[in-house]
């Protein structure tokens, strides 16, 4: 696997984003490296009833089968794991996703700050030029959150909040999942049918 990317969660909610978003991730066949925070623990298990282990390697194993992964293709770390690829510019992939991206994680990464793994492993992709895209879900958005959004938009990073649009006549949430994760993929550069473009006729 050429291909690598980390994928963080935090405590926002749309956890439905993110697990989609995996599955796609693993089908292109990157290997993706799972960061998530307490806070998105807990909103995983509100949102869709999942227990993640606490242990990182016994999530990599379940998260391997879970989404028909070769094994080492998904690679969980803990929040402090600070050896881990994703900490260091020398090893750390060149893009990732925080899919939901809490207020803040946003406040933390605009700030600089690197208490945890995530906010590390986003540092290092500011400041090694690569793709940062963030996924927030929040509203109304306080002048301090749109701040720190402007902040990291004018430095490069993405900012594509969990607001799907209509126009493809959803018929049911995972239409709508489908069409935040189909932007994230477009900006990564990946491949996917899960939506019809905006002009193109139904087939």
């Amino acid at each position: 696997m050429t291909r690598r990317i980390t994928l963080a969660l935090t405590g926002a909610s749309g956890a439905p984003y993110a697990l989609r978003l995996l599955e796609c991730l693993v089908q292109a066949d990157y290997q993706v490296f799972v960061l998530a925070s307490s806070a998105a623990r807990v909103v995983l298990k509100t949102e869709q009833g999942i227990d993640w282990p606490a242990s990182p390697q016994a999530l990599s194993q379940q998260l391997c089968a879970d989404y028909g992964a070769r094994e080492g293709q998904i690679v969980a770390c803990g929040k402090e794991e600070w050896f881990s690829p994703v900490a260091s510019g020398s090893a750390a992939p060149k893009q990732m996703v925080i899919c939901p991206c809490s207020m803040g994680a946003v406040s933390a990464i605009a700030h600089g700050a690197s208490d945890n793994l995530i906010e590390r492993a986003a540092d290092v992709v500011i400041k090694e030029r690569g793709q940062l895209i963030l996924v927030p879900r929040e509203s109304p958005f306080s002048p301090i959150h749109l701040e720190n959004m402007l902040s990291l938009s004018r430095i490069g990073v993405t900012i594509m909040p969990a607001a799907p649009g209509f126009y493809h006549q959803p018929q049911s949430v995972g239409d709508l999942v489908d069409f935040m994760v189909a932007r994230i993929l477009d900006h990564l550069g990946i491949e996917h049918q899960l939506m019809q473009r905006w002009g193109y006729q139904k087939q």
